[in-house]
């Protein structure tokens, strides 16, 4: 049963009206076009997700979130804590694409994209309909005393439930131990990684639980995202929506009927549909998720009845209001700059992104050496060089100044896969060529005849006036 359009503000479609329990939905499916897509796209979505962590571009996995280690992959380009800046802006670009996004399209991405709903509507809900049946015998099931049927539908139900909370958890570790790990603690005896095994089982239980119990309640009360909405949109904003110009007033349709009212016949078709439980003609709603069943639902009736399709749609409230069409607005057109220039600069720290990072230091407590009987100067320096690439890699520190030589204390020519150098040397120079007190020095750190990076520091001594 729908809500009132007095109360539907100030109450969830999930609650009852004392608030003290909640109400059980039974979404009922109807398969149009706009179906049919989104389940080309969840598909698309389910493959590249079950597949991404065994992809491997570089010689390392396709994306990798190993918080643990603190070793992110992005499309074979790895990222260490010396790159948490680039994670940084990377992550503000995507917050700002998210805003863009919703004040134009609202929240599609809820219906389209997310996760939580593809594997609702796709996986866990196609699963139950294929074992318990449509919207009323679900329904008449759950209600129903308990017998040998119910305990069977039910129990085979829960176990496929468990079998692919497994499998997503694997899935969900393999993001973020890798995929390489995952297979070790899978096919190593239990022992060995017993820590592997609780956590995988921790992940299942949540995953069973969000799938089973939980559902249109990740939407609508632990998600952030759908409270931001409420913040991000406008009259503009294209969102899926009813259009009260055409639909009301409310009417059921008689054969013969001369005096027709509006076109919605308030069969509540796009009511039964909603995986939240709202009745979109009662305007946009945090709980809309715009997963366009109601669009499909309300196509089909207009068919059946000879009006136009569209009822339902995605519109704005401009173009319901005004019979206008979309147009840009200032806030589209300031975070468009955003984000444009936020990408720019991304982009432009990615392309220069050199594969190691270089830290020299002068060592504590010293100045400067003077050699062979004043002819030379020294300074001894500490530096640290960090290996940003999916393979060890030799190399050679090279002075820009012809003058410069470099003695090494702890010499170190070879850094590891994701490993660290660190080198204690002198840089000597000769008396003659000191001018200031201090002066300035570079270096290039050369691989294979590829300049990998490039720092300086300064260079201490006596002036030879």
């Amino acid at each position: 049963m729908s809500q009132s359009p007095a109360d539907f503000r100030t109450q969830l479609s999930t609650l009852t009206e004392d608030g003290k329990s909640r109400k059980w939905l039974y979404p009922r499916v109807v398969k149009g076009k706009l179906h049919a897509y989104r389940s080309r796209i969840s598909y698309f979505f389910l493959i590249l997700l079950f597949t991404a962590p065994f992809i491997k571009l570089n010689g390392e996995q396709l994306i990798l979130l190993n918080v643990l280690e603190r070793k992110f992959v992005a499309f074979g380009i790895i990222f260490w804590p010396q790159d948490f800046y680039l994670f940084v802006l990377a992550l503000l670009t995507f917050i700002v694409f998210i805003v863009l996004f919703t004040v134009v399209f609202g929240r599609a991405f809820c219906g389209w994209a997310c996760p939580q709903t593809i594997f609702m509507e796709m996986v866990f809900r196609k699963i139950e309909i294929w074992i318990e049946g449509d919207q009323l015998k679900r329904r008449k099931l759950d209600e129903a005393p308990l017998s040998i049927d119910k305990v069977l539908k039910k129990t085979t139900k829960h176990a496929l439930y468990l079998i692919i909370s497994f499998g997503i958890a694997n899935i969900f570790l393999a993001y973020v131990i890798g995929s390489t790990e995952l297979i070790r603690i899978i096919t190593e005896p239990l022992t060995q990684h017993l820590s592997g095994f609780i956590s995988i089982s921790i992940f299942t239980l949540v995953f069973y639980l969000v799938f089973s119990r939980m559902r249109e309640l990740v939407c609508t009360v632990v998600c952030p995202y759908g409270r931001l909405q409420g913040v991000l949109l406008d009259n503009q904003s294209i969102i899926v929506a009813y259009d009260y110009e055409r639909g009301e007033p409310r009417s059921k349709r008689i054969t013969g009927a001369e005096n027709i009212k509006g076109d919605c016949i308030d069969c509540k078709l796009c009511v039964d549909v909603c995986p939240t439980g709202i009745d979109i003609r009662n305007g946009t709603q945090m709980e809309c998720v715009n997963c366009t069943a109601c669009i499909d639902a309300c196509d089909m009736v207009m068919e059946k009845i000879n009006r136009p399709s569209r009822l339902i749609g995605f519109k704005s409230e401009e173009e319901i209001r005004d019979k206008t069409g979309f147009k840009l607005n200032r806030r589209i057109y300031a975070y468009s700059g955003v984000l444009t220039l936020l990408i720019i600069v991304l982009s432009y720290l990615l392309i220069t992104r050199n594969d190691i990072k270089t830290t020299i230091l002068r060592a504590g407590g010293t100045l400067y050496q003077l050699r062979d009987k004043n002819k030379t100067v020294s300074n001894l320096y500490n530096a640290e060089l960090i290996n940003k690439t999916s393979k060890s890699i030799r190399f050679t520190i090279i002075p820009d100044d012809p003058d410069a030589e470099i003695q090494y204390i702890q010499p170190q020519d070879s850094i590891v896969y994701g490993g660290t150098a660190k080198l204690t040397f002198f840089v000597v120079m000769p008396q003659r060529r000191i001018k200031t007190y201090k002066s300035s020095i570079s270096f290039h750190v050369v691989s294979e005849g590829k300049t990998l990076d490039y720092f300086k520091t300064t260079f201490i001594a006596p002036p030879n006036l």
